[in-house]
C-alpha cells in the first residue's frame, strides 16, 4: 500500500470506529451496499460478472466504482455469486436463481434470488429430533440440491452387514453416485481456486485505500435459521402457536453452537463489524410478546458474544422495526451498528443516543426514479435528523441496483458536503 494510500485506509478506517463508538468523525462516513451498481456502471450484465470465473469484471467494476464515488468502505468480491456460475451449475440448488442460469429463469441483470420452502414436514419432526443425520441425509438433501438427489433412495441402497466395505464400494461405482463424487471433486476444486483469487482481488482493493471491514465469526437470529431453511415463513409463524416447544427447542440447541462459533474466533479480526442480516423479526411476522420469547433473546446473546470476540455486532434489520427498537437498545453503549430499512429514522435518531450507531433510511428506490434534487433534499434531510452528536454512517436502506448515475453523484456529493461536522 503506498503512503497515500495508507493515509486514505487510516482516515477512512477512523472516520467508522468514531461513528460506531458514538463520536462525531470529520464528517458522515459513507457505507452504501452498492449491490449490483457497480457491475452496470461498468458495463457489464450481471450474468456476464456470474460466469467470468477470473473474477477480473467485478474487481474492474468495483475499483471504477470507488475511483468515481469514493466511498468510506471497500466492496467485497465475494457477492451476488460473481465467478461462481459454473459451480451452481454443478451444485445444483433448488433454492437459488442466479444471472445467466440454464434457461435464463432470471433476468441477465437481476440480483440473485433465494427461493424459500420448507424442508421440514409435519409428519417428520420425530426424525429430525432422533435421527438428525437420516432425516438430513435422506430428506434435507435432496430436497435442496439436485446434485444431492441420489441420498434420496442411498439408505435403502446400502448393503447388509455382511456387504462390508466391498458393498459400499460396489453402491458408490454405479453410475450415478460415481457422477455425484466426481462433482463433489469438481466443486472442491473450484472452491479452493474461488477463495484464493477472492482473496486478492480484496487485497487489492483494500490496497487502494478502501478498508474491508467485515470481519469473521458470523452469527444472527437462530429463529431466522428456523424459519429461512427448515420450515418456510408460514408454518414458522404458525409454529409459534402450533409447535412453541419444537421450536423453543431448535433455538436453545442452535444458540449454543452458534455462541460457541463465536466464542472460538475470540482474537480474529478485532475491531471489523459482524454483518447479520435479520429476515424474520420485523413488525408484522410477530407480536412484541413473541419477538422477545423467540427472537430477541436469542438475538442479545449472539450481539453480546461477538462483542466479546472482540468484533462489532452489524446488525442489518430488514422490513419495518418501529416496534423493535426499545429491545435492540438492550445493548452495551458504543458497541453495535444497527441498520434500518424502513424505520422512523428521527425516532431512532432519538432511542439510540448514547447507545448505538445506527445507518440507513434513505431509500435506495429514489436513486432509480427521481431527480437529483430530490436526492440532495432527502439527503440533507435525512442528515439534519440522524448526523448531530455523531453515531450516524449513512447507507441507503438496500443494495443498490440500475441506479441514475446522476443520483448516485448527488447522493454522494451531498454527504461529502453536507455532512461535515
Amino acid at each position: 500500500m503506498t503512503p497515500e494510500a495508507q493515509k486514505k485506509h487510516a482516515e477512512k478506517w477512523q472516520r467508522i470506529k468514531d461513528a460506531v463508538a458514538l463520536k462525531e468523525p470529520d464528517r458522515v462516513p459513507l457505507n452504501l451496499h452498492p449491490g449490483i451498481y457497480p457491475i452496470f456502471n461498468a458495463g457489464y450484465t450481471v450474468a456476464e460478472v456470474v460466469y467470468d470465473t477470473s473474477l477480473d469484471k467485478i474487481k474492474n467494476a468495483i475499483i471504477k466504482y470507488l475511483n468515481d464515488f469514493d466511498p468510506d468502505v471497500g466492496t467485497d468480491v465475494a457477492q451476488n455469486l460473481a465467478g461462481e456460475g459454473p459451480a451452481q451449475e454443478l451444485l445444483d440448488p433448488k433454492n437459488n436463481r442466479w444471472a445467466g442460469m440454464p434457461g435464463n429463469v432470471i433476468d441477465e441483470n437481476s440480483f440473485t434470488q433465494h427461493v424459500e420452502f420448507p424442508i421440514l414436514f409435519d409428519d417428520e419432526f420425530d426424525e429430525f429430533w432422533n435421527n438428525r443425520a437420516v432425516w438430513t441425509l435422506g430428506k434435507a438433501f435432496p430436497r435442496t440440491s439436485g446434485l444431492l438427489e441420489p441420498f434420496e433412495n442411498f439408505l435403502s441402497s446400502i448393503p447388509g452387514p455382511t456387504g462390508g466395505a466391498r458393498g459400499m464400494a460396489s453402491l458408490f461405482s454405479t453410475p450415478v453416485y460415481r457422477k455425484m463424487i466426481e462433482d463433489f471433486w469438481a466443486i472442491d476444486e473450484f472452491y479452493k481456486v474461488h477463495a484464493h483469487r477472492v482473496a486478492e482481488a480484496n487485497k487489492e482493493i483494500e490496497e487502494l485505500g478502501y478498508p474491508m471491514i467485515r470481519g469473521r465469526g458470523g452469527g444472527g437470529s437462530p429463529f431466522d435459521g428456523y424459519s429461512n431453511w427448515l420450515r418456510g415463513t408460514i408454518w414458522s409463524l404458525e409454529d409459534m402457536l402450533n409447535r412453541p416447544a419444537d421450536i423453543q427447542r431448535y433455538l436453545d440447541e442452535t444458540i449454543e453452537v452458534t455462541l460457541a462459533g463465536i466464542a472460538a474466533t475470540k482474537g480474529v479480526d478485532e475491531g471489523k463489524h459482524v454483518f447479520m442480516a435479520l429476515h424474520k423479526g420485523m413488525d408484522t411476522f410477530m407480536s412484541d410478546e413473541q419477538y422477545r420469547k423467540y427472537y430477541w433473546k436469542y438475538l442479545q446473546q449472539v450481539i453480546l458474544a461477538i462483542i466479546d470476540a472482540g468484533r462489532i455486532p452489524y446488525v442489518y434489520t430488514e422490513g419495518r422495526y418501529n416496534s423493535r427498537l426499545d429491545c435492540l437498545t438492550e445493548v452495551p453503549p458504543g458497541k453495535v451498528f444497527y441498520h434500518f430499512e424502513t424505520v422512523d429514522m428521527a425516532v431512532a435518531a432519538k432511542k439510540f443516543e448514547g447507545i448505538a450507531c445506527i445507518g440507513g433510511g434513505f431509500p435506495v428506490a429514489l436513486l432509480d426514479w427521481q431527480t437529483p434534487e430530490r436526492i440532495r433534499d432527502e439527503v440533507k434531510r435525512l442528515l439534519d435528523i440522524c448526523m448531530p452528536g455523531g453515531g450516524f454512517i449513512f447507507e441507503a436502506t438496500a443494495g443498490m441496483g440500475n441506479c441514475k448515475r446522476e443520483n448516485v453523484e448527488a447522493m454522494f456529493e451531498t454527504v461529502k458536503e453536507y455532512g461535515v461536522y
